[in-house]
């Protein structure tokens, strides 16, 4: 579960997120949608705790980031929008480098079986990262989320520059995911695939939450017509 509760980011005079109260909760995928500078990032960086909030509450099932720092980082896994793997390093010994620091081991069966079940072709686990595509980067990111069994998911822009191929493929992974219960937060663009994986969609302007919306509930033409709103208001102001 992922809560967050009036939470607040100023920098002097700037306010980069302002009272920003969401819930998302296991087997559920929020996402936010908003312009560059709408604060999605800054919101993702303070759930990691590498930004400590102004004001208000940041918590991973149910603990405070700020307070329980390593305890919440073992709960999750975080893709974002160029995943950063050592080069040099195949996609197992990537795996097994970055599973180890979060306290587990495992034998390269098990780690070939999570590249498998994150998408990732048989005669690419062995090859160096360095030639990969970003989508076969990303799903080294997802089988670590599945190796942690990561009860969390944050996503900061994980389908830019993916081909549309890439990109359906990486969504039917997380709603994979969604279906082993993990509460998932993508930050995004995309409108399209926003409306396609997600329960609930959240449309941020400067910081703060202008919308909030069960996607079941509103169409893909609605959804654009009240995101060009809000933005357009923006433009505007």
């Amino acid at each position: 579960m992922i809560t967050t509760k009036n939470l607040t980011k100023t920098y002097g005079d700037f306010t980069a997120v302002s009272n920003l109260s969401f819930t998302v909760n296991e087997g559920e995928i929020l996402c936010l949608l908003g312009a560059n500078g709408a604060g999605k990032s800054t919101t993702i960086n303070m759930l990691l705790n590498f930004l400590d909030p102004t004001s208000g509450t940041a918590q991973i099932n149910g603990l405070d980031v700020t307070k329980n720092a390593l305890k919440t980082k073992s709960l999750l896994t975080y893709i974002p929008e160029n995943l950063m793997l050592y080069p040099t390093l195949t996609a197992i010994e990537n795996l097994d480098y970055f599973t180890k620091l979060s306290g587990k081991n495992f034998n390269t069966n098990n780690l070939k079986s999570f590249l498998s079940e994150a998408g990732l072709q048989n005669d690419a686990h062995s090859k160096r990262v360095q030639n990969f595509s970003k989508g076969m980067r990303q799903k080294v990111g997802i089988a670590l989320a599945i190796a942690k069994q990561a009860k969390v998911l944050l996503l900061d822009e994980p389908t830019s520059g993916l081909d549309p191929k890439s990109s359906n493929e990486f969504i039917n992974l997380l709603t994979q995911m969604k279906a082993n219960n993990v509460a998932i937060l993508m930050a995004t663009h995309d409108l399209f695939r926003a409306k396609e994986v997600s329960t609930h969609i959240g449309i941020m302007r400067s910081g703060v939450l202008q919308n909030y919306i069960e996607t079941a509930n509103i169409s893909l033409k609605e959804l654009e017509t009240t995101y060009l709103d809000i933005m357009n208001f923006q433009n505007i102001s």
